[in-house]
């Protein structure tokens, strides 16, 4: 079952800047989200022939894959709507590559970051799903 922790978050992170593409832009707040949540970062943007995993990180002795998602705008639903069930079915396949290949036989979980932006390309809420799928 998932657990969602939700945080307004422009006292924590600063603005967009304007030159720099959205979804990069919230993986470098994503990592500082979940460093001040006392995960160790072990991978940014994983890759493997199969795909790409966004964060892989540690927390409480558990290997957390972890998916970013970043909006502008919740027209179309918050941004981890956009994780189908066909995404979520690549990232376990890139993540048990992962495994293989570290030959890590570890608990682990696939969390989410989902990063919603105001207007200003401001971060206006972040949420961490952990144990997401």
């Amino acid at each position: 079952m998932a657990h969602v922790l939700s945080i307004v978050s422009h006292l924590i992170y600063s603005c967009m800047m304007a030159n720099k593409p959205l979804g990069e832009w919230g993986e470098r707040v994503a990592l500082r989200f979940l460093r001040r949540r006392k995960y160790q970062i072990l991978e940014k943007n994983f890759s493997s022939p199969l795909g790409e995993i966004d964060i892989i990180g540690k927390k409480d002795r558990t290997i957390c894959f972890i998916e970013v998602k970043t909006r502008s705008s919740s027209d179309y639903g918050p941004p981890e709507v956009a994780i189908t069930q066909q995404k979520q079915d690549k990232l376990r396949k890139v993540a048990l590559s992962y495994l293989k290949m570290k030959r890590l036989e570890e608990n682990c979980r696939f969390d989410v970051v989902s990063i919603l932006t105001n207007t200003r390309g401001c971060t206006e809420n972040i949420k961490l799903i952990e144990d997401a799928f």
